[in-house]
């Protein structure tokens, strides 16, 4: 695989759809398909086997539903990206697959380009959501000022972890918020790990978005 960075696991019970995205992937320089499978703990299986640098998840899957594929997949492997590709854009399946700990979100209906930019958003670290979604994160926001991690007794963040916090929100990797902030990697992921113990999260896209609800960060 010579030139290929980026290993696809791709996770749909279409074989058309898991067939379309190869033929996309197989024309890309710097991604390939290390996988596939057509349901859910086929998918949590393949996931902890192949080791892929994302996962491409469709929500409505046999066996395991999509959400509990992220899940489990996340709870065996916390550094594991996923990207959901799916029909359906409704609140409920949207926060249910960030808090799981998706990195991105799109829809069906997106081009074939957005997808190959939201594979390597996605394997950069940062958030990426379908256009439609970041209407619905926003509304969401704006229903509750409940926190996302604790809501109770939270300690609060030195200004050094809510520079950090801001950084993560925007998509930035541990190295260039180092770069970004002059300190050394290392000493980020410190701070990373106590924000997360701190507000009670698992991950940076939980971070992302208590970052966002919380004013520390925009969608802008």
């Amino acid at each position: 695989m010579t030139g290929k960075t980026i290993g696809i696991l791709i996770v749909d019970d279409y074989a058309v759809v898991r067939q379309g995205l190869r033929a996309l992937i197989d024309t890309t320089p710097d991604i390939y398909v290390v996988g596939e499978a057509a349901d859910g703990l086929s998918a949590v299986h393949q996931a902890s086997t192949l080791r892929p640098d994302i996962t491409i998840m469709d929500l409505m899957l046999p066996g395991l539903d999509g959400i509990e594929a992220i899940t489990a997949i996340k709870q065996a492997n916390a550094q594991a990206r996923i990207l959901v590709l799916t029909n359906f854009g409704d609140e409920p399946r949207v926060l249910a697959a960030l808090r799981a700990g998706a990195q991105g979100y799109l829809l069906k209906d997106a081009v074939l380009t957005d997808v190959l930019t939201a594979i390597r958003e996605v394997y950069a670290g940062r958030l990426t959501l379908h256009p439609s979604i970041n209407h619905i994160l926003m509304r969401a926001m704006q229903q509750t000022q409940e926190p996302e991690g604790k809501t109770a007794g939270t300690p609060a963040l030195t200004n050094r972890e809510q520079d950090v916090l801001q950084l993560v929100a925007k998509g930035l990797t541990n190295q260039m918020i180092a770069d970004q902030l002059q300190i050394d990697e290392r000493t980020v992921r410190i701070h990373v790990s106590h924000i997360l113990q701190k507000l009670g999260l698992e991950n940076r896209t939980q971070a992302t978005l208590y970052a966002l609800r919380n004013g520390f960060a925009t969608l802008d």
